[in-house]
């Protein structure tokens, strides 16, 4: 992306897909790519630099739109600073139900712990479902369940209920943002901090 810089003040973004008239002077969509960008430059075209700095996780945070400014011959796009999305569900106010917007201590939004809760029960159910026929026939020909299947029927439950659990204990978002962060250690295993369903090998 480039940015039209007439008297010190960006005036249009530029895509560098087409040509362009300045000055009565028709330019070709090559100087995008063949120009260098001092010559851009010279005519008043600058490369748009990207500063994410700012910039965060969407899965976690909301972020700005991007502002553009230019200064010391150089056109910036820059983010403000996030917003983390709600750890928490929202609840109506009676305020709100007075407005008629929905009735107090009803649920207005859910909030990222009850979403990344449900989640982790889909993944536990998802792979209790690949053994549930070992539970089927146990029922209806009384064959015996294999230790290592109950074993292992067990730990995704109890990994279950002990995610879950961490994601309710976290204090804001930040803590929950670390909760699914992976790492990679001395060596070379990645993990998070929550774990994950086990599976079978």
């Amino acid at each position: 992306m480039f940015a039209l810089v007439e008297s010190g003040s960006i005036t249009k973004h530029l895509n560098g897909n087409k040509g362009i008239t300045l000055n009565d002077l028709q330019y070709p969509k090559a100087i995008y790519t063949l120009w260098t960008e001092a010559e851009r430059n010279a005519i008043g075209i600058y490369s748009i630099v990207y500063d994410n700095t700012n910039k965060k996780d969407e899965q976690w945070y909301i972020n700005t739109d991007q502002s553009y400014a230019f200064a010391n011959g150089k056109v910036t796009a820059t983010y403000g600073t996030a917003t983390a999305k709600a750890h928490a569900d929202t609840n109506f106010t009676a305020q709100e139900e007075t407005d008629g917007l929905g009735t107090e201590g009803e649920l207005k939004k859910e909030g990222l712990k009850t979403k990344l809760i449900r989640d982790v029960k889909i993944s536990a159910a998802d792979e209790l479902a690949k053994t549930d026929w070992y539970i089927t026939r146990k029922s209806e020909k009384n064959t015996a369940i294999p230790s290592a299947i109950t074993t292992h029927r067990n730990l995704v439950r109890s990994r279950q209920a002990a995610m879950e659990t961490s994601i309710t204990n976290a204090s804001d978002t930040p803590a929950i943002e670390t909760l699914f962060t992976y790492t990679t250690d001395s060596d070379g295993v990645t993990s998070r901090p929550l774990a994950e369903i086990p599976t079978l090998d």
